[in-house]
């Protein structure tokens, strides 16, 4: 029976992966428990972590350091993966606003945080370990843990069990700030969904399509070419022609002429619709169906790119109207719809609404690749890429001007940096950055909950006496109120002084604190999507700043007090 022994109490390998195991596997499935409407999800990872390691459940050192560190690199970079095609759009029209609210809940809990420090003289590493658990944000914890094993070499405990101790009632501050400020404003729902409603029918991105007569003489006889020209700067594509003179509906080519009341079907943007309405003629009304007669031999079919050798190509350079007689009339990416312009570049996984005769359609979906089950397959070598890139970029020694010793991103900020660029500007250098929701949501599952069982496997021996005998009481208070002064402040200005949908404010608060308990609340709470548009316009650059900002207070602090040590 030692075999038994060794596998229980042992320091092999299959020991190791044993506890893991079982770590993971009891702690998701206590994470689905719910409590009033809440659960804790993969955190209880982390407590069943705890758990373990007070009972005396240890793997040894090397290997649990290493699953923690590999654990956070796919975590944090399937994060920026996810998050990157949004990050540098979030920043336009009202996503600046949202996006510098969130800022603001970033800074003051780090200001709030730095503030306890000083008054309590609990030390920064905890501190910020609170700090995460505060704001529910994991990535935060791995950062400041790495940024620490860089300095001393060693980890700090003190900084799980700071994020153990504040993570439950973090949960529960951030929903109670939410109603807290639907209590001050007196928030009446009916006047917030109508106003939600009011803003959608306003919404000028996207593709619409309109029926247009011509009636300009300025067009007439000038071929679509022409009008291209006239309208450069717009993003539009004329699709079909009724002619006036034959009665029949053709797919409009470069060449194609337009005549006095002939009709014409374009797809365009609400804000450029005006703009070509006034070059060309009046809308009408025709049913889309109307485009495509029972006697006709055209068809629309959406075909998705799925080969790699096109992946960065711009649409234009394919020529697909003069090679093969179609219109390419819309491109969805991501669920959104966007006008077909020739500038566009292509990615895989890009869905093309292409019309024309069936031949010719057939030869454009030969042509994309359209085959789902391509889509389907890993792309490791930019996986691996992102990951060398990133640690190759957290290694790098940075100098910043009143910190005497040289800082590093680590383990968290390369990869997630790289992996934000990378998803974002990989297509240019013909990287293949497209990945399934579920095969990029599995890589990050497994990711945070290696990192999460280590982390509370080496906490575990001494959670209960910091609970009862070193201030982890008062630790869950300091929480708290990092918790609650940020989202009260920044959620009365956001709807005070900037008029902010409610539902907008409760995804605002909810992505700030990248939380998504708090989400579904939220959602549950509004009945609409407003709350996720929120919190998908503030969560990637919150997500950046929060694995940023405990990075640096770590460095700064530690690094200073080390520094002034040796003066």
């Amino acid at each position: 029976m030692n075999w038994i022994k060794d596998l229980l109490w042992g320091d092999g390998i299959a020991h190791s992966l044993l506890i893991l195991s079982i770590v993971i596997a009891v702690g998701i499935q206590l994470g689905k428990i719910k409590i009033f409407g809440i659960s804790l999800g993969i955190t209880l990872v982390l407590f069943m972590g705890i758990l373990l390691g007070h009972f005396g459940f240890h793997i040894n050192h090397e290997i649990l350091h290493f699953f923690k560190e590999f654990g956070l690199i796919l975590f944090v970079f399937s994060v920026g993966m996810q998050v990157g095609p949004g990050f540098f759009s979030s920043f336009k029209k009202g996503g600046l606003t949202l996006n510098m609210l969130a800022c603001g809940i970033v800074f003051l809990g780090v200001a709030t945080t730095i503030i306890i420090h000083y008054l309590t003289g609990v030390p920064i590493p905890t501190m910020v370990g609170i700090m995460s658990g505060a704001i529910t944000n994991t990535s935060g914890l791995g950062a400041a843990q790495q940024a620490y094993n860089d300095i001393f070499g060693t980890t700090d405990n003190t900084i799980a069990l700071g994020y153990a101790v504040a993570y439950p009632l973090g949960v529960v501050g951030i929903i109670l700030s939410m109603l807290f400020v639907r209590y001050i404003f007196r928030i009446d729902f009916n006047k917030e969904n109508k106003q939600i409603q009011e803003e959608e029918s306003k919404e000028t991105d996207g593709a619409s399509p309109i029926s247009l007569i011509v009636k300009n003489p300025a067009v007439f006889n000038k071929t679509i070419a022409d009008i291209s020209q006239l309208l450069e700067h717009r993003r539009f594509v004329i699709s079909r022609i009724w002619n006036f003179e034959t009665q029949k509906i053709e797919i409009a080519t470069a060449d194609s002429v337009l005549h006095e009341n002939d009709k014409i079907f374009v797809i365009t943007t609400d804000y450029d619709a005006e703009t070509v309405k006034a070059l060309i003629g009046l809308e009408i009304q025709m049913d889309r169906k109307q485009w495509i007669p029972t006697d006709s031999q055209l068809i629309s079919r959406q075909i998705v790119v799925t080969k790699p050798e096109l992946n960065g190509k711009r649409l234009g350079d394919l020529q697909l109207r003069r090679l093969h007689g179609v219109n390419i009339t819309r491109l969805n990416r991501s669920g959104v719809d966007l006008v077909a312009s020739s500038r566009l570049n292509l990615q895989l996984g890009d869905k093309l609404t292409v019309v024309g005769s069936e031949v010719a359609v057939h030869k454009v979906a030969d042509l994309l690749g359209n085959s789902l089950k391509r889509l389907n397959e890993p792309n490791l070598i930019t996986l691996f890429i992102g990951i060398a890139l990133g640690v190759f970029l957290g290694s790098i020694p940075f100098m910043i001007p009143g910190i005497p010793q040289p800082i590093k991103l680590g383990l968290a900020g390369g990869p997630l940096i790289v992996a934000i660029l990378i998803s974002r500007f990989g297509y240019h250098y013909k990287l293949i950055t497209y990945t399934t929701l579920s095969a990029n949501l599995m890589l990050r599952e497994i990711g945070i909950a290696l990192f999460l069982a280590c982390v509370g496997l080496s906490a575990g021996e001494g959670f209960v006496d910091t609970i009862l005998h070193k201030g982890g009481l008062s630790w869950i208070g300091y929480g708290f109120i990092i918790t609650i002064i940020p989202l009260l402040i920044i959620g009365f200005i956001a709807r005070k002084f900037f008029k902010l949908n409610y539902f907008t404010v409760m995804g605002l608060i909810a992505g700030s604190t990248t939380d998504p308990p708090a989400l579904a609340y939220s959602n549950a709470t509004a009945g609409n999507d407003a709350p996720a548009v929120g919190y998908a316009t503030v969560y990637p650059l919150t997500m950046f700043l929060r694995v940023l900002s405990a990075q640096l207070i770590i460095l700064f602090f530690l690094r200073l007090n080390i520094n002034y040590l040796f003066l």
